[in-house]
């Protein structure tokens, strides 16, 4: 089966931290570039971080030097720790990959900053 399951969402304060983890099917993960985007109320969904199989990790601007990606390609996860969290950061995360050349997506998990 192929899925991408998000958790880790849920509201926090600004500057505060939340980790996202996102759980993926063995049959799309090995070898495979692995990302996160993001969208907000009324916005495209934008790109967030990638990490390859190898762990080489592209951020945007953004989020740099403030979102950490990283997978474990045991449990075949992926994981986005976030800190210094803004109101601006508000949005429905997404997970995804490529496989097939389609793209593949989760369900998505809400993250709200906000006092």
């Amino acid at each position: 089966q192929v899925q991408l399951v998000e958790s880790g969402g849920g509201l926090v304060q600004p500057g505060g931290s939340l980790r996202l983890s996102c759980a993926a099917s063995a049959i799309i993960f090995s070898g495979s570039t692995m990302g996160w985007y993001r969208q907000a109320p009324g916005k495209q969904r934008e790109f967030v971080a990638t990490i390859t199989s190898g762990g080489s990790t592209n951020y945007a601007d953004s989020v740099k030097d403030r979102f950490t990606i990283s997978r474990d390609n045991v449990k075949n996860m992926v994981y986005l720790q976030m800190n210094s969290l803004k109101p601006e950061d508000t949005a429905v995360y997404y997970c995804n990959t490529r496989y097939r050349l389609a793209n593949i997506w989760g369900q998505g998990t809400q993250v709200t900053v906000s006092s």
